[in-house]
């Protein structure tokens, strides 16, 4: 898969159907259970999934500290096909201080399950770097593991 200089790239065929998967990225209560890979928690999910709707998750530390909240807007929404969301607007399109990232998330039925494929584009390539330094491919990956175990449940 070609991915440009500023993007990370997550694909996984996950044994749930996309419908399941879907409802984990976009039910706050399921969200909160699988988004952050332990032993970090999702403490907090406000989700308005519809394009130009807000969201807002707060994560927390293993002690239970909360960390700086994650603030968003979706941008395209397709129901168990496709979500589109970025930090560079929070509630009401107001332009975040400093955007970072848009992640397009994709889901389509494959032979086994559903392709799962996570595109996290970055504003600059630092970001970039920065992004995949701090353990993209580590945490995504565990979250990814508890989303597909959560979503084959439903």
């Amino acid at each position: 898969m070609a991915t440009g200089d500023r993007d990370l790239v997550l694909s996984r065929l996950l044994k749930a159907r996309r419908e399941n998967i879907y409802r984990a990225w976009t039910e706050p209560e399921l969200l909160k259970r699988w988004f952050t890979p332990a032993p970090y928690s999702t403490i907090h999910a406000e989700l308005d999934v519809a394009p130009g709707g807000a969201n807002l998750v707060i994560m927390a530390d293993p002690d239970g500290t909360p960390l700086p909240p994650n603030r968003g807007v979706y941008l395209e929404v397709v129901r168990n096909e496709r979500l589109v969301f970025t930090d560079a607007y929070v509630s009401a399109w107001e332009p975040a201080e400093k955007p970072f990232m848009t992640v397009t998330l994709t889901l389509a039925d494959e032979a086994g399950g559903t392709r799962y494929i996570a595109r996290v584009s970055h504003w600059t390539v630092e970001d970039r770097k920065m992004h995949e330094d701090m353990g993209f491919h580590a945490g995504w990956g565990k979250a990814t593991d508890q989303l597909e175990a959560l979503a084959a449940s439903l």
